[in-house]
């Protein structure tokens, strides 16, 4: 079979090598690409011919998948499915695999990262002392002793409620169903408006469906604290995002982090959450760590060996 690897994963061209060694021994061929390229042309050229391909969360539309005639396995070097055509794919008999569970410490860190940041202002801070300004009256807010409302307890969320107890946090849930290990926690869990309205920080930790978007919507917004602030490393659109800029700007919240968005960065410069006051926004980085590649790399392949032995 021919296994493509349409982008580099953050793993160098010698890996490569010995993964596309490992692959001819057992009568595969292996081409990679050392450049991450999305335009719909470009792919199509690099998958044409494919049997299996591995991506990450460069989008796959219909567009693309139709001209790939020869296609039987996607190895998706991440968590979410919702940039690839899955109806298309289940029609035409394409399967799809994610990489669960690789970047679970990574987007939980990251999560409590951004709060610290909103907390205590470090990143505007930094920005103004390099402007040769000092502290002011600013008094910065601590984590601990905070009420954090978790939306979505699966892996992910589950593990950020693990850094959240060891910083001292009460720490309410939201999920569809409720996780045992989870309670034995002591975390409580309640339902979405109730935590919404109790909670000093909440943070998101759902996947993109028809179910969850705008699950935080205007309305939701609205009932949060003055004092309180939001944190979405799950997906943008989770969130009203013209509601939360909206909601920033006139103060009714007193912050955000936000990791994820409509589409993916860089962003356009009147992006309405770039103007909004206390919202710390980084491009998507949540997955991106040393560490976390290095197990999605084995993840993937693991997976295309996996398929290969079935065949």
């Amino acid at each position: 079979m021919k296994i493509v690897c349409v982008e580099p994963l953050g793993i160098s061209q010698e890996h490569f090598e010995e993964i596309k060694q490992g692959m001819a021994t057992e009568g595969h061929e292996f081409v990679y690409h050392m450049d991450r390229n999305e335009d719909a042309a470009a792919l199509v050229a690099r998958m044409c011919d494919a049997d299996i391909a591995v991506i990450s969360n460069i989008p796959l539309p219909a567009a693309v998948l139709s001209q790939c005639p020869k296609l039987q396995y996607l190895s998706v070097a991440f968590t979410g499915l919702d940039h690839i055509d899955l109806a298309y794919c289940q029609e035409h008999h394409i399967e799809v695999q994610n990489a669960a569970g690789y970047s679970t410490t990574a987007v939980s860190e990251l999560a409590v990262g951004l709060m610290l940041d909103v907390l205590r202002r470090v990143t505007s801070l930094d920005a103004a002392i390099r402007q040769g300004e000092g502290r002011g009256a600013f008094l910065g807010r601590e984590l601990r002793g905070k009420t954090v409302g978790v939306v979505g307890t699966g892996a992910i969320g589950t593990a950020t409620i693990r850094l959240l107890l060891a910083f001292g946090c009460k720490v309410k849930a939201y999920n569809r169903s409720r996780h045992a290990d989870v309670e034995q926690m002591g975390v409580e869990y309640t339902d979405l408006d109730t935590l919404m309205q109790r909670s000093d920080i909440v943070t998101l930790h759902v996947p993109m469906t028809a179910e969850t978007h705008h699950l935080i919507s205007r309305e939701r917004i609205a009932m949060m604290k003055p004092t309180a602030i939001l944190i979405n490393t799950a997906r943008g659109n989770v969130v009203d995002i013209q509601a939360l800029a909206e909601a920033l700007k006139e103060h009714r919240i007193a912050g955000a982090g936000i990791d994820v968005y409509e589409k993916e960065p860089p962003l356009p410069t009147d992006h309405p959450l770039l103007s909004a006051p206390n919202c710390v926004c980084v491009p998507h980085i949540g997955y991106a760590s040393r560490e976390a590649f290095d197990i999605r790399a084995d993840i993937v392949f693991d997976h295309v060996k996996q398929y290969l032995n079935r065949k």
